[in-house]
């Protein structure tokens, strides 16, 4: 889970349209000449810098981040394709990436286009070795605009190829090559490709890399392609980490449940071979939580929405459980089948096939589409699960136990969710009674802030423009989802009402969210800054990423940052959010009478200070909450908000000395 600094997107106070916006009509109608002069026509990388986000997603952190992935994957690629065994990613201080392999080199030599092949792998897209031919059998670009792209969107970038004995070299600005493809020394023992770039910040909001981002897709690519040593190094801190895992997926599934409870101590784990495809899949179960982690990939690409391998995996998990279970008598004869949601709570799970051609849904490639990965993983599955339940009958007991206890907790859960639905029909389209609603309908207009408390909440509700501002304040601590069954959290007042007042439902193994039902698409969680304030926000970020993870993913979920500091002296008055700010807000006061306040909670504010600071769009800042790493953040959640009290001891005892300021 990250934070990023954001305003609001609401407008001013002001609902009245300005003069510009106004006469905006008739300035259309002037300028509205639109013909075949119109038309434009980009040449060359010239439509990348034009539509950045159409290539990499964006240009905030996450696009900056892309540019490396890409050029990373085309090293990986040549791994897959048994010519490359280690990869060197470094940060410069400059924030430049040099990412270099000992893979086959960039071919070189003249090309149907008049041009260096070198040349034209890096300034025309759609140009690459995976369209065909000996080239790439197996690849996860597909699109061949990865290199190129990062070229167009860098200040500079020089690429060098050692092949054939010799190196060569070739440097571009902004895309457009600044020399020819030049033959600038013997290669010696020396094999791969070098690429230097330095991201250009006219393009991106930011050209600041995270060593930690780049090392967690590091590592993942690490645990896809067993054998393969990867290495980062950042020069601006002198930091270094390297990447190896032997064991390939089934290191993965332990490293994401090494502070877990597990079923059965070894991880299961098949591999196949089907024609051009391959499937590996590594899982385990865990008896601490009722969450499934299961993370999917087609030729090294997080398949974030699944496909076809997921539905066979899936498929296969849950035919071949309740076949072994009624054969052996662990599921008895009068007991319905187990269901899929029975047989994912608690399991573990990384699948990931390497095959010709993928099909994926969409340019973003989240999900896989490819019809005959599903048979293929099914019957990979099927046989290696029975493998695994008659050499280990035991175990394979205590997972069906663990099943059927799941399908008893999901019968408790639908006569819960069945009671919230029927309270809801009985009371029409009510609203809950401690919700202040806002004015506007329109919830891409509108915000909700839940404040701790029914203090904070009497001065949210005072201070706010209700026009478009909703408050819905929670009484005592929230529930701690991470501990407890769907049946019991749909029974709890604070949450049962929480999703009520939003709209969309939640999302469990019997029901989905929707997230177009959402009523806002600001949702603010606005506590005290204190450690009872970080608890609840942490309770409440938890119920957001394991329920409602939808609004975390369109960008909706906000922390507040209310100030802990006034400072005034007379008619004067700032506001600090840490002791640096404060000291720096009474040295701007000078020879004068400051008096300073340290606000404990949000109740201590009146409702026009809390207005002015955390609620105003004119003054207000928000951090935005981001996934950026979904294992990371599954494994951060479970640890902090898991039954397992030894990796929290072990985690506090490890940050305790970064603590600054503790309010106890």
């Amino acid at each position: 889970m990250a934070g990023q600094k954001s305003g609001s997107a609401v407008a001013k106070k002001s609902e009245k349209p300005s003069s510009s916006e106004k006469s905006a009509p008739k300035a259309a109608k002037k300028g509205g000449d639109y013909g075949a002069s119109s038309i434009q026509v980009l040449e060359g990388l010239e439509a990348v810098r034009k539509r950045p986000g159409m290539y990499i997603g964006s240009t905030d952190e996450r696009g900056l981040h892309h540019l490396v992935y890409e050029v990373v994957d085309n090293s990986v690629d040549e791994a897959m394709a048994g010519h490359a065994t280690r990869i060197v990613v470094r940060i410069h201080k400059d924030n430049s990436i040099e990412v270099t392999d000992d893979g086959r080199g960039v071919p070189v030599g003249k090309h149907s286009t008049g041009k260096d092949a070198l040349e034209v792998v890096h300034t025309v897209l759609h140009a690459g070795g995976k369209f065909g031919g000996d080239g790439y059998k197996v690849s996860g670009g597909l699109h061949g605009v990865g290199v190129s792209v990062v070229n167009a969107l860098s200040v500079k970038l020089r690429v060098e190829s050692s092949r054939d004995g010799f190196i060569w070299a070739q440097e571009y600005e902004r895309g457009k090559p600044k020399m020819k493809v030049t033959k600038v020394g013997p290669a010696h023992a020396r094999r791969g490709t070098r690429t230097v770039f330095l991201p250009d910040p006219e393009v991106f909001s930011t050209t600041e890399y995270s060593f930690e981002t780049l090392s967690n897709r590091l590592r993942e690519s690490a645990y896809l392609n067993k054998g393969l040593w990867l290495t980062l190094i950042d020069d601006r801190a002198d930091r270094e980490a390297t990447f190896y895992f032997q064991g390939g997926i089934v290191s993965f599934v332990r490293h994401l449940n090494r502070k877990r409870k597990v079923t059965h101590e070894r991880p299961v784990y098949l591999e196949r071979v089907d024609g051009t495809t391959s499937v590996e899949v590594a899982f385990q179960y865990q008896g601490d939580s009722w969450s499934e982690t299961l993370l999917a990939f087609a030729n090294n690409i997080n398949t974030v929405d699944g496909g076809t391998h997921v539905t066979g995996f899936r498929a296969a998990l849950t035919s071949s459980l309740n076949d072994w279970g009624r054969k052996n008598g662990a599921i008895k004869d009068n007991d319905p089948n187990l269901t899929g949601e029975d047989v994912r709570e608690g399991l573990t799970a990384v699948i990931s096939v390497k095959l010709v051609d993928p099909q994926f849904e969409g340019q973003t490639k989240a999900k896989l589409g490819t019809a005959e990965v599903k048979g293929i993983v099914q019957t990979a599955v099927n046989a290696g699960v029975l493998q695994f339940l008659e050499e280990n009958p035991g175990d394979g007991k205590e997972v069906i136990r663990q099943a059927l206890n799941a399908a008893r907790g999901r019968e408790a859960a639908r006569k819960a969710r069945d009671l919230v639905l029927r309270k809801g029909a009985l009371e029409g389209s009510a609203l809950p009674g401690k919700l202040a609603d806002c004015q506007e309908r329109d919830p891409a207009k509108s915000e909700l802030y839940i404040v701790e408390g029914e203090s904070a909440g009497g001065s949210a509700k005072q201070g706010r423009d209700r026009r478009f501002q909703a408050i819905f304040p929670l009484r005592g601590k929230l529930l701690n989802v991470e501990k407890a069954r769907i049946d019991k959290i749909l029974g709890s007042d604070n949450i049962r009402t929480l999703i009520v007042a939003l709209g969309a439902g939640i999302q469990d193994s019997s029901s989905s969210f929707d997230l177009a039902k959402l009523r806002y698409h600001r949702v603010i969680i606005m506590t005290d800054a204190d450690v009872d304030g970080a608890h609840i926000r942490t309770l409440l970020l938890t119920f957001f990423y394991r329920y409602m993870p939808a609004i975390i993913e369109a960008g909706y979920l906000y922390i507040a940052q209310p100030p802990l500091y006034r400072v005034s002296t007379g008619k004067e008055t700032k506001y600090a959010s840490s002791e640096k700010e404060r000291d720096v807000a009474v040295a701007s006061f000078k020879t004068k009478n400051v008096n300073v306040q340290r606000f404990k909670g949000l109740g201590e504010m009146n409702a026009e200070q809390l207005w002015e600071t955390a609620m105003n769009p004119e003054n207000r800042v928000f951090l935005q909450a981001r996934i950026e790493d979904a294992a990371a953040a599954n494994e951060i959640f479970e640890m902090l908000m898991g039954e397992r009290v030894e990796p929290r001891r072990d985690f506090i005892k490890a940050e305790a000395r970064k603590v600054q300021n503790l309010d106890v």
